[in-house]
């Protein structure tokens, strides 16, 4: 395809997210379906763009004057593609591939952006206004910064499986890839983000993969994982444990020892979770499906650790799901509050005296977070609260309160919140 091509395409497939509310991965596929004719590079470019599009939706539009799609593509080359003006105007006029020719005031817009820095702090850190408060009472006067770097590209981050292998064997395997030390923790791995017109190097062309040596984790889910303590012969539940990705490394951290129960709601996001661990090497694992009635049962009271990786907005993870911050409206944020309530108040029926309760979301909005934490402990008498972490390297990610917090700008991780209470003994 030429560039004229790619650039009307993604123009297209981001009309069909906004128009018709489509997840970004259904309209990328419904255009690849309608475009036989494109290649792998072609669809690569076309899905980078658009999500670099998604990225800075608002931003975009405030630098061009123009919020429509097509200033969003065009701003997209201009300003974070680095395409110079001829180039792009070529483009656009390709009269029989190109979205149109190039209107005087685009030419202007694209010659003389409009300066971000007059913009508010909502379209400076791409995020819908509403969320300004809570973006405000999370960071307060950094919520801008914060809010462009949750709108930068995300690298691709692995944890060496310790049942398997250990940080040296990992990181020879994945050499071909250019994966490197993720720092913070030993068997953390990573692979920089790939240019936007790129795909990543496939982890599971590694034939270590295969063999159960690595799974793909950001590391700040690997972080979230260690704040359930020391596991080794702990009787642990994982109980909203989704594909199993935090079941995998708390099974990891225990060494085959003890029990580690995953239980989730919803029996097709454990689908995977057997056959991950089959793979990974995990021989302690029991999974509890809910289509077997009552599984849970006879658990209660038992658990040393009881690990709640709770639903939630997916805020933290906005750099990997940019669609999902113009999906996100007051009533859905409601519903997952409702939610955290119910897991938080389900979870601590299974912790025994002087176990511990792990509170997760990949969120950094403090209503899933502080707020949640605090009605938990108002509504559930008995627990109390304990640092987040022990760890030198984490400590300084530790809020007054002994909360972990989490996001590309300070830890260069996905935004992460985790809350450790302790029941009395």
């Amino acid at each position: 395809m030429r560039d004229g091509g790619r650039l009307a395409a993604a123009i297209e497939v981001l009309t069909e997210i906004e128009t018709r509310h489509k997840p970004v991965r259904m309209a990328l596929k419904a255009w690849g379906d309608s475009a036989r004719y494109a290649g792998a590079k072609d669809r690569a470019w076309v899905s980078g763009l658009v999500l670099d599009m998604l990225r800075r939706r608002r931003s975009l539009g405030w630098r061009m004057g123009d919020d429509s799609p097509r200033a969003a593509g065009l701003g997209a080359l201009a300003l974070l593609w680095d395409w110079p003006l001829e180039r792009l105007a070529e483009a656009a006029g390709d009269e029989a591939h190109g979205p149109g020719p190039l209107s005087e005031a685009e030419q202007a817009s694209l010659a003389a952006p409009r300066p971000l820095s007059e913009a508010p702090p909502a379209v400076q850190g791409d995020y819908p206004d509403w969320l300004d408060a809570s973006m405000a009472r999370a960071f307060r006067d950094d919520r801008a910064a914060e809010g462009r770097a949750l709108s930068e590209r995300a690298p691709v981050d692995l944890r060496i499986n310790l049942l398997k292998a250990d940080p040296a064997k990992g990181r020879k395997a994945l050499e071909p890839l250019g994966a490197e030390s993720a720092g913070i923790l030993p068997e953390a791995l990573r692979m920089a983000p790939p240019q936007a017109a790129e795909r990543t190097g496939a982890v599971e062309t590694i034939p270590a993969f295969s063999k159960g040596w690595f799974e793909v984790q950001d590391l700040g889910s690997q972080i979230a994982a260690k704040a359930a303590g020391e596991v080794k012969g702990k009787q642990v539940l994982d109980l909203c444990a989704g594909g199993g990705g935090k079941t995998l490394a708390l099974a990891g951290a225990m060494g085959n020892t003890g029990q580690i129960y995953a239980y989730d709601s919803d029996a097709r996001r454990l689908a995977d979770t057997i056959r991950r661990a089959d793979r990974a090497g995990v021989r302690n694992l029991q999974v509890r499906s809910p289509v077997n009635g009552d599984v849970l049962k006879g658990l209660e009271g038992r658990m040393d650790v009881v690990f709640l990786d709770a639903p939630c907005s997916g805020t933290g993870a906005w750099r990997r799901h940019p669609d999902t911050k113009w999906r996100l409206t007051p009533e859905t944020l409601a519903r997952r509050i409702a939610d955290q309530d119910a897991v938080l108040d389900s979870g601590a029926g299974f912790v025994k005296p002087g176990g511990r309760l792990v509170y997760v979301t990949c969120s950094v909005l403090p209503e899933e977070n502080e707020d949640r934490v605090a009605a938990f402990q108002e509504r559930v008498k008995g627990f109390s609260l304990a640092p987040a972490t022990d760890d030198p390297a984490l400590v300084a990610h530790l809020t007054a309160d002994g909360y972990l917090r989490l996001s590309p700008r300070t830890s260069a991780t996905d935004g992460f919140f985790v809350a450790v209470l302790e029941r009395a003994p």
